[in-house]
């Protein structure tokens, strides 16, 4: 990841300087701006492979932003943080042409692999049209995920998600063919892993697997006091 340059765009001074010196010292390039206004022109100097950009900003909100990037660059991979959770939210961030949604606070682990996964995803997926974002389409198995519209699509066959299941399927999506821990999944869809949420998760992860049930090479299979590995075949 030496050669990737990351726009990083926040006005809380003190998380920034932290996620900054923390992605540079996993050998990212980051530029840095406090201010919205300064996003644009940042981005036309400085070129980045991929923009992280707050919602909340002085003068220009991230999503203004956003829409103004994908009017430069429809390819760059967008991530939006925010502390808001709302599922309008993520969605109007996905509309104004973003391809990522991450909730304050965040663990610099879990920014560094939607980094890794969207710029994977950039590299082997066509331009993006008729104003849907880039990443928005993603194949597991015979499965096609639709991201922006909470469907899974099997053929004609079409499965409407809730938001929450959409976030967890999103999540496997990530780390397809690899393992996720239970408790980043609760904290990252639920905001905290109690034992409440934990049961939630055992119900969405049944039906989940429900929903693929038609392909037997994609399976949620179970590690038992860690999480869940998510083979996905062919």
């Amino acid at each position: 990841m030496q050669d990737i340059k990351i726009l990083y765009v926040e006005d809380e001074v003190y998380l920034g300087k932290i996620v900054k010196e923390s992605l540079e010292s996993r050998g990212f390039r980051v530029r840095m701006e406090t201010d919205g206004m300064a996003a644009l022109p940042a981005f036309r100097e400085f070129e980045p492979d991929i923009c992280v950009l707050d919602v909340m900003l002085p003068k220009k909100d991230g999503f203004a932003i956003g829409k103004d990037i994908r009017d430069l660059d429809e390819n760059i991979p967008i991530i939006y943080l925010t502390a808001k959770n709302q599922p309008e939210d993520v969605l109007k961030g996905f509309r104004s042409g973003g391809n990522d949604y991450i909730r304050k606070p965040f663990s610099l682990e879990e920014l560094i692999a939607r980094i890794r996964n969207l710029l994977q995803l950039a590299r082997g997926k066509a331009p993006a049209t008729n104003g849907q974002a880039a990443g928005d389409e993603i194949p597991l198995g015979r499965y096609t995920f639709h991201l922006l519209r909470y469907e899974l699509r099997l053929g004609e066959q079409v499965q409407k998600l809730s938001h929450r299941e959409a976030e967890l399927l999103r999540i496997l999506a990530e780390h397809r063919n690899s393992t996720v821990e239970r408790r980043d999944i609760l904290r990252r869809v639920w905001g905290d892993d109690s034992f409440f949420n934990s049961r939630n998760l055992d119900v969405y992860i049944k039906k989940l697997r429900d929903y693929l049930k038609e392909d037997e090479s994609v399976e949620i299979i179970t590690l038992k006091g860690v999480g869940y590995h998510f083979a996905v075949g062919g």
